[in-house]
């Protein structure tokens, strides 16, 4: 069996601390996990949200405007997808270690294509990083980047957030699985990047969700599953109130429905429904959300929600 695990972002934090040795501990702790999955004679490759460690480098951009040039969004994007993962491999191999289990690690930072026609391009609203004074704001407009007035908080930036179309450097993915790489891919979504009228590459500034990312990654790597590591053991309904109900085995025209009726939120659990059911809908034999510490038991047995086929 051949798995695509989405791990979130947050995971790469230590109770929402971003600090090196935080990532790290964290690291630890997911990776942990993906060796006990190795251990039942799974093929895991590996995807994983960056939005903490690019909003780091955005402060950076922030405090260092007056001095150097901000770096843009997909150089944001690779140096995360790099960093992370070091960090993710020097703790899988740690894991593996501990258990005898004899499999190597790469990671490959990865390109995802999008349109440069895209709608989102012409009407940004993805919104990141922090909120700033208007006139710290302004020498960041200086430099090209959009920022939205958004009152009493202050100004915060806004991007696109295209579709990705294609993993770019699938065949290498490709590769490193076939030759029994524990491969780490696609971080953040994938890199965003346009194709010119001749052909070449160029990275735009835009931010692809890492949830459709990790659906696209995972119909590319020919995954049987999809899971999708969150914070919570399960999607659930009617969330926040007394009736709430959480989502076991579920068909994947069942939580269509279920979406159409705004049971999840856009900015959290909604991405993760949308791409557990773009997966299936594409020939996924199952896609589940469950919480990281119930990853085995989502493999093994029947844990978490469960999205199959209608």
């Amino acid at each position: 069996m051949r798995v695509l695990l989405a791990l979130g972002g947050n995971a790469m934090t230590n109770d929402g601390r971003a600090r090196p040795e935080d990532q790290i501990e964290a690291a630890h702790v997911a990776m942990a996990a993906v060796a006990d999955l190795l251990q039942h004679d799974v093929d895991v490759v590996i995807t994983h949200g960056n939005g903490p460690q690019v909003g780091n480098l955005l402060v950076k951009n922030e405090v260092a405007a007056s001095v150097v040039p901000p770096v843009p969004l997909d150089w944001c994007g690779a140096q995360t997808q790099a960093t992370l993962g070091f960090v993710l491999m020097n703790a899988l191999d740690a894991a593996l270690a501990e258990r005898a289990v004899d499999r190597r690690t790469a990671t490959l930072v990865t390109r995802a294509l999008v349109a440069a026609d895209d709608d989102h391009f012409s009407h940004p609203t993805k919104p990141i990083g922090r909120f700033l004074p208007a006139e710290e704001a302004q020498v960041l407009v200086e430099h090209g980047e959009t920022w939205e007035d958004r009152g009493e908080k202050g100004w915060r930036r806004v991007v696109a957030s295209p579709e990705p179309l294609e993993i770019v450097d699938a065949p290498a993915v490709h590769a490193l699985v076939e030759a029994g790489f524990v491969v780490v891919a696609n971080g953040g979504g994938g890199i965003p990047v346009v194709r010119s009228a001749d052909g070449t590459l160029q990275g735009v500034e835009a931010v692809i969700d890492k949830d459709l990312g990790a659906a696209l990654l995972a119909r590319t790597v020919e995954a049987d599953v999809l899971v999708i590591a969150t914070d919570v053991p399960n999607a659930v309904l009617r969330w926040g109130t007394p009736e709430a109900e959480p989502l076991g085995r579920v068909s994947v025209g069942e939580l269509r429905g279920y979406a159409r009726e705004g049971h999840f939120a856009s900015g959290s659990m909604g991405p993760k429904v949308d791409a557990a059911c773009r997966f299936v809908e594409n020939g996924g034999s199952r896609a589940v959300i469950t919480s990281l510490d119930r990853i085995v038991d989502a493999i093994t047995g029947d844990g978490g929600t469960v999205v199959v086929p209608n």
